[in-house]
């Protein structure tokens, strides 16, 4: 059974489940249009994911070969998985914001080999231990790399345009960029009166962007032709700054003021305005506590390993801490666009200390 929840106006959340993964699943939803159904994202690349998928379908009187066509909020395989099956199976068309797409096309194109070494180097730039380090090392020279997760999903056909009204027949949805969790990652605002009559403008089908009671991951984006000090020893270079993305991207969705938020995990919630007051306030905070700690100087590992998380750093599972690393580089970057913070000169790694 999928549990398919109907939100009215021709809206329903299938929840196509998430492999071994805390957050447990996925809210797929269905849109129906006047030229026949359309999905906002997939699922993970799993075939009880597929299958979940298929039954929510049919749960709601349609079926996966009856598709028109898929939007997709943003790239990480449990929002893009299962597009390229869905694609085999119905003929529907792909849609994704440019930024996204070429990350899907690096994805495919780059050898997975090629991947490895960009995260070794990367996390080396960043101070990882050699022990740490040692399972990578040993997989690159041993040449094991594991395909990544995704790499089956389609190509899109189509792209999201920021600010655009998508060519959806009977449906007023506009496509609003919100990068920061992505570069490419898109929110969409269904731009009708909301069927249970709540007052506020509409229905946003957040993604990732905005959810009620988990903070996104915000971290560098991933670029295998970028070198390692492009990366992390250049963090001064704030040219890219993905925290800053996502903190101007939540004012732009607090500012729609949308009667209710229809996010891909946990569930539905209104007063956007309020939850993303709430998030702002977090960042700043946990901005401010980081500068704190860089009165020490510390590479982006050190800050990492010296952050709160939602566990001891000890508890932190191997891949988990390379996204962790990702994330305190995230914010290094903010602080010193900010110039609150600033390498070290001479150091090797690079280190940052308070401004």
């Amino acid at each position: 059974m999928a549990h398919v929840t109907d939100h009215g106006g021709g809206v329903w959340s299938i929840p196509v489940p998430i492999p071994d993964n805390p957050l447990g699943h996925t809210l797929i939803y269905l849109l129906a249009t006047d030229d026949g159904p359309v999905l906002i994202d997939t699922g993970w690349d799993d075939p009880g994911s597929w299958d979940v998928l298929a039954a929510g379908l049919a749960e709601c009187g349609t079926s996966v070969a009856e598709l028109r066509g898929v939007l997709i909020t943003h790239h990480h395989p449990d929002h893009h998985g299962l597009s390229g099956q869905v694609r085999e199976a119905s003929g529907a068309w792909i849609a994704m914001h440019p930024a996204d797409a070429d990350v899907v096309r690096r994805t495919r194109e780059t050898e997975p080999l090629r991947w490895l070494g960009y995260l070794v180097d990367k996390l080396a730039a960043a101070g990882a231990p050699d022990d740490h380090l040692a399972p990578l090392t040993a997989a690159l020279a041993e040449g094991r790399a594991r395909p990544l997760p995704g790499h089956r999903a389609a190509l899109p056909d189509r792209a999201i345009e920021p600010g655009e009204l998508l060519d959806l027949p009977g449906r007023r949805l506009r496509a609003v960029w919100t990068p920061g969790h992505t570069p490419g990652h898109v929110c969409l605002h269904l731009e009708e009166d909301h069927p249970a009559g709540r007052p506020g403008h509409g229905r946003l089908f957040s993604g990732d962007h905005l959810l009620p009671g988990i903070t996104p991951h915000i971290g560098l984006y991933e670029d295998p032709e970028a070198a390692a000090g492009a990366l992390t020893g250049a963090l001064a270079d704030t040219a890219i700054d993905p925290l800053g993305d996502y903190l101007a991207s939540l004012e732009r969705v607090a500012a729609l003021a949308p009667a209710e938020v229809l996010p891909a995990h946990q569930h539905p919630f209104t007063d956007a305005p309020a939850r993303v007051r709430e998030l702002l306030t977090h960042h700043q905070a946990r901005l401010a506590d980081l500068r704190q700690l860089l009165t020490t100087p510390r590479t982006p590992w050190q800050l990492a390993v010296a952050m709160e998380w939602n566990r001891p750093w000890a508890d932190i599972p191997y891949t988990s801490r390379n996204i962790a690393v990702s994330e305190a580089e995230a914010h290094l970057r903010r602080l010193v666009k900010l110039g609150h913070a600033e390498p070290v000169p001479g150091s090797e790694p690079v280190a940052y200390r308070a401004v």
